[in-house]
């Protein structure tokens, strides 16, 4: 994506939410693209980004022993191709109540650029992450460490989270509504279409105030 359609994508997600991508991809593709039900440590935060992903499996020490699969290890074969503006999804195939990152770990996506995270799990530390310059959107907040129960096994693979396929350099768009997964190829044209269905949606709750001035 060169310089100038990054900024009229940038332009285009400040105007819309996401119901309106949502209602933009229906219109393009029957797949499901949204994700419902998340939850944020930093509200009010608009994440947008293509994805790079991280999927973890249940933690065996004999079968996946950590010296080889850890968390810093796989975050960096993630960005190996570039770290500015990506989202780190990370993808708990069902572990769904087990923490995938705190505060600790996810300072990496801080500390490299990255535009947030979105957690097919729940996240740990939501204080400290509230403090780091990205987004993030999970499946709610707990105080336990999870990685006696899953260890993360693979980067930059297609990952399925709430049922949406994520792949790597798909964009991932969320906000307080909830989340939806764009392909790349056409992120500009579904934001754009999303933008049009704002506009008209906008209009026409702005024709029934004029119709009811009292209201």
């Amino acid at each position: 994506m060169t310089a100038r359609e990054n900024d009229r994508l940038q332009d285009l997600a400040a105007r819309v939410r996401t119901p309106d991508v949502v209602d933009a991809m229906g219109r393009m593709h029957r797949h499901r693209c949204h994700i419902d039900d998340l939850v944020s440590p930093t509200p009010g935060r608009v994440l947008l980004g293509p994805a790079v992903t991280i999927s973890f499996l249940p933690a065996c020490g004999e079968a996946l022993p950590p010296e080889q699969f850890n968390f810093l290890r796989l975050f960096h074969d993630a960005i190996a191709q570039g770290a500015q503006g990506r989202v780190l999804v990370l993808a708990g195939n069902g572990h769904t109540g087990i923490s995938l990152g705190g505060g600790t770990k996810l300072s990496l996506v801080a500390v490299h650029g990255l535009a947030g995270v979105l957690a097919d799990g729940r996240l740990r530390d939501f204080v400290d992450i509230a403090t780091y310059d990205f987004a993030a959107y999970c499946l709610g907040e707990t105080s336990k460490w999870g990685g006696d129960v899953v260890t993360p096994f693979e980067a930059n693979r297609p990952v399925v989270v709430s049922g949406v396929t994520v792949r790597p350099g798909d964009y991932v768009f969320a906000d307080a509504s909830g989340a939806a997964v764009i392909p790349a190829a056409q992120v500009l044209s579904v934001f754009e279409e999303a933008n049009r269905i704002a506009q008209d949606e906008a209009t026409f709750v702005e024709s029934i105030r004029r119709e009811n001035p009292s209201d």
